[in-house]
């Protein structure tokens, strides 16, 4: 893939800012070389590399999956948590909103000012990936707030499977911490009308678990089928 740069506005000619400015200089790109541009919002280009600013050749069709999903993940360990984060993005989640349920065991302190690593973490990953569009990390969130939110899909190694919705345009994903659900937040996404799905015989860590629900919406609504 060719190098990539994020540009807020992609007119025909543009000129680079701040730290993409930075990143291109450090490459040393030659004059007439190509690079791909993105605008945050699913704007995605070809450009070459005129005088130090680059002028767009050709628009390039959206890489985003044709089902949006929001992943509620419970937060965990920090550093398996921004593991999650990467890989959902690169896996092509709309957003990640960080759940706070019964079982969390950090205090909000360990994670209270973390949004703007998060939101690094999430940009670089959909650098790397080649998506156009960057997700949200939202606020933190309850678990029973939470529930609010439509078609949503509840992943528990043990619980009884309740149907999921069938092909919806958007999905909410569930995944507890490393303690699991408690019994009434269980409850809670019953009463609710919450999907409730297993992630096959064998107990996943949590950010095994995130992984692999999203890539299997993805193979089953999105654009890995």
């Amino acid at each position: 893939m060719k190098n990539r740069f994020f540009a807020p506005t992609l007119t025909d000619l543009v000129t680079l800012t701040g730290d993409e400015l930075h990143h291109a200089r450090v490459l040393r790109l030659r004059e007439g070389e190509e690079v791909e541009l993105f605008d945050g919002k699913g704007g995605i280009a070809i450009a070459s590399h005129e005088g130090g600013a680059f002028r767009v050749t050709e628009r390039i069709a959206s890489r985003e999956p044709p089902v949006a999903i929001d992943l509620a993940m419970a937060i965990i360990n920090l550093e398996k948590f921004e593991l999650v984060l990467q890989k959902s993005v690169e896996l092509g989640v709309r957003s990640i909103i960080p759940l706070v349920t019964d079982r969390v065991e950090l205090r909000p302190e360990r994670y209270r000012g973390k949004a703007e690593r998060w939101d690094k973490i999430v940009f670089e990953a959909v650098k790397q990936s080649g998506r156009g569009v960057i997700p949200r990390v939202e606020a933190p969130e309850t678990f029973e707030a939470a529930m609010s939110r439509d078609n949503r899909i509840l992943f528990d190694a043990e619980a009884e499977p309740v149907a999921c919705p069938p092909s919806p345009q958007s999905v909410t994903l569930f995944i507890g911490p490393e303690g699991g659900w408690s019994e009434k937040e269980i409850d809670l996404a019953r009463v609710r009308g919450c999907a409730i799905e297993q992630l096959g015989p064998r107990r996943l860590r949590a950010e095994t678990a995130a992984i692999a629900a999203c890539a299997i919406v993805e193979a089953r609504w999105g654009d890995l089928r």
